[in-house]
């Protein structure tokens, strides 16, 4: 993996774009004092090397009916468990591969408690001979995202 080089000019438009993704070039110029054409080539190169992936929206969990967050820890035999329709469930969000106890992380999103039990049987259901145990725990507050 190549490692990328950042200047402070290069972190101070990513910070700005973390913060909005919508914050114009000409916007984005004027808050650290660049030229729009210099803010427009450097973005092109953090996006070719790969620091920006893509640009996106991060919607209110609540205001689109998907605010029952859950995190699952699975352990068992990843590559059984772990196929495309997991992959592609709109329901789960995040999935990491982590140390210790477990092996995964999942951070789950549903609409309700009936959505969320349906989920979870029906994993464990039709994963049961590749996962040996399982861990949901059901998020009440987000303090930081």
């Amino acid at each position: 993996m190549t490692v990328v080089k950042i200047d402070d000019r290069d972190l101070e438009i990513l910070k700005i774009l973390e913060h909005n993704s919508r914050t114009s070039i000409r916007d984005i110029g004027k808050q650290i004092d660049m030229r729009p054409s210099t803010v427009h080539q450097r973005l092109k190169k953090l996006q070719d090397q790969g620091v920006i992936e893509k640009f996106t929206v991060k919607l209110n969990d609540e205001k689109v009916g998907r605010n029952l967050v859950v995190f699952m820890l699975i352990s068992g035999a990843m590559d059984k468990y772990l196929n495309d329709a997991v992959m592609k469930d709109p329901c789960v969000r995040e999935i990491h591969g982590i140390t210790g106890e477990y092996d995964l992380l999942m951070k789950l999103k549903f609409r309700d408690m009936k959505e969320f039990n349906k989920f979870v049987i029906g994993f464990r259901d039709k994963f049961s001979d590749s996962i040996s145990k399982t861990i949901t725990m059901v998020q009440t507050v987000k303090l930081k995202e």
